[in-house]
């Protein structure tokens, strides 16, 4: 599903990705971990097509296509996701409407005929129920006054409207009480676990990995990739940090 080569990437001329190759498959959830400054965040943006972050070597391939020739939205409309670890807020979009336009868009993209409202509101009141938000909220501007847990469950909302074939999740259990924790974990797994699906799960801890199980544990150091596991390697990096096993 997606394939990396040696892919190297500067921000403000400073080298961060230095020869990172991952591949992952349709059913698999690959959790990458790694110390501040290793580059985690910037492989996501890269992935989502930030502008400012600039390949300077390598090639990305999703689902056989050449990702770094895409455009953010073709990127999106082609199946990939990038849950944010600070989601933005939009004063004077509705939640609502703000999804059911990316939606058609991205229907759009693919050729899809758009959904009717009806029928928008029925998949998005499913999606809601899942991550136990009331529909109340999602008519307010997006994440406006939400709380740090609020836009994260709202952005796994968004993930289940969307319907990805790719999930890279940034980081997305920071801000995240227990309670709040375990609903998005049930969120990702009841959206994502799916033989024509895969999960990329960055994080600094392994907490999340306890409701979202990977089938592989990365470590991310030095702008490469320097070791891989199972799962219980996430207790290894918890039990003894990145520098006893790196």
């Amino acid at each position: 599903m997606l394939k990396i080569e040696n892919l190297h990437a500067t921000v403000a001329d400073k080298p961060i990705l230095k020869g990172l190759s991952l591949s992952i498959n349709a059913g698999e959830v690959h959790a990458i971990m790694g110390p501040n400054g290793a580059g985690k965040s910037t492989l996501s943006y890269v992935l989502g097509g930030r502008p400012g972050y600039e390949v300077t070597e390598g090639s990305v391939t999703f689902m056989g296509q050449d990702l770094l020739a895409l455009e953010p939205h073709e990127r999106a409309a082609a199946g990939l996701f990038l849950g944010f670890q600070y989601p933005v807020e939009i004063p004077g979009v509705s939640f609502v409407q703000f999804m059911r336009e990316s939606a058609n868009a991205q229907r759009k993209g693919r050729g899809e005929p758009p959904l009717s409202g009806g029928d928008f509101l029925k998949l998005a009141r499913e999606k809601a129920a899942l991550l136990k938000m009331d529909m109340e909220m999602l008519k307010r501007p997006v994440n406006v006054g939400f709380s740090g847990g609020e836009k994260k469950r709202a952005e796994m909302v968004q993930m289940g409207i969307l319907n990805p074939s790719l999930a890279v999740l940034d980081e997305t259990d920071s801000g995240l009480d227990i309670d709040a924790l375990r609903v998005v974990g049930e969120g990702i797994n009841a959206t994502m676990r799916a033989n024509d699906k895969a999960v990329l799960l960055i994080t600094h801890y392994q907490r999340l990995l306890d409701y979202v199980q990977p089938d592989f544990v990365h470590v991310l150091a030095g702008g490469r990739i320097v070791r891989t596991g199972g799962p219980e390697l996430a207790h290894e990096l918890e039990e003894h940090g990145y520098e006893a096993v790196a």
